[in-house]
């Protein structure tokens, strides 16, 4: 058996989610990519994939075995490319995932910018402001809010963005301004539903006091960028990164609280699969990225 054609198939066959599709891409028979995981199977004593009429499904053992192997093929790749020039190396896919409300506000022109620089990359990018497991969904790069602790990913620090509580001056004018962080429970208050602290918002004062006040919250929204409309329509006070809104603040539609409470700050990291060869392209991705954040002044 050719096992370098035979993990070929095998990945392919993955990605695609047939043999018959990955037997169209290698451009061989159907039969010769099924004879070829089956002696992958053989001399692994154990299954790889589950098969059916409508789709393969891999095993846990499939699991780990496809990350090495697509691994693997990988480092072939990039050492062909590694002699070939910049333009051949920035080239094929790059899956990224973003988060969607940060995507929306800030990333679009970078993504735009990006693929100009770079016209023979395939961006495949997916955004949710759910969490995402990278390996699971085969992402080669994701940008991630908050403190990581997962040891099947490579983190790098991006840097870190400044938080706020806004609302609009007509809510503040209706309900009041709130003088001290107490008398938040008293406000409406619009939930990040994805936020680590839950119904629980932290403070730091000027003079290094610490406090947590729980809030009863009028909204719950899974979205940054709904939540600041909910904010600009004066339903609430609201959670925000401050980059985010300064504009608004400027143009008065949008007004701080609690001027004298900091929010604690929110770390941005890359994060990429630990267990894979790391790509010229995903690291130029990640270093234009961290430029983009400097030039804008976005993160400290």
């Amino acid at each position: 058996m050719d096992k370098l054609s035979a993990l070929s198939g095998f990945v392919q066959s993955v990605n695609l989610g047939s043999f018959s599709a990955a037997a169209k891409h290698l451009g061989v028979s159907q039969p010769a990519i099924s004879q070829q995981i089956r002696g992958l199977e053989d001399q692994l004593g154990t299954r790889l994939l589950n098969r059916t009429t409508r789709q393969l499904q891999l095993t846990e053992a499939g699991e780990r075995y496809y990350a090495y192997a697509r691994d693997i093929l990988e480092r072939l790749v990039e050492a062909d490319r590694s002699i070939q020039s910049d333009e051949t190396q920035m080239s094929g896919p790059l899956s990224i995932g973003l988060p969607l409300g940060f995507a929306e506000s800030v990333l679009s022109d970078f993504l735009i910018r990006f693929k100009k620089e770079h016209p023979c990359l395939l961006l495949d990018i997916s955004l949710s402001d759910q969490f995402v497991d990278v390996i699971q969904e085969r992402l080669d790069v994701a940008i991630r809010m908050g403190e990581i602790r997962d040891e099947r990913l490579i983190v790098r620090r991006l840097g870190v963005a400044q938080r706020c509580l806004v609302a609009s001056p007509e809510y503040l004018e209706r309900k009041g301004r709130p003088r001290h962080p107490a008398e938040l429970p008293e406000h409406e208050y619009l939930l990040y539903k994805n936020i680590s602290t839950g119904d629980r918002v932290p403070f730091i004062s000027t003079l290094g006091e610490k406090l947590s006040i729980k809030i009863n919250p009028a909204m719950i929204v899974n979205n940054s960028s709904t939540l600041r409309q909910a904010a600009l329509a004066g339903l609430g006070i609201s959670i925000a990164n401050r980059w985010l809104i300064e504009s608004y603040l400027a143009s008065g539609e949008l007004e701080l609280v609690l001027p004298d409470w900091q929010y604690p700050p929110h770390p941005i990291h890359a994060v990429y699969p630990s267990n894979r060869f790391i790509p010229i392209k995903v690291r130029r991705f990640v270093d234009r990225l961290q430029d983009y954040f400097k030039e804008m002044g976005a993160l400290d």
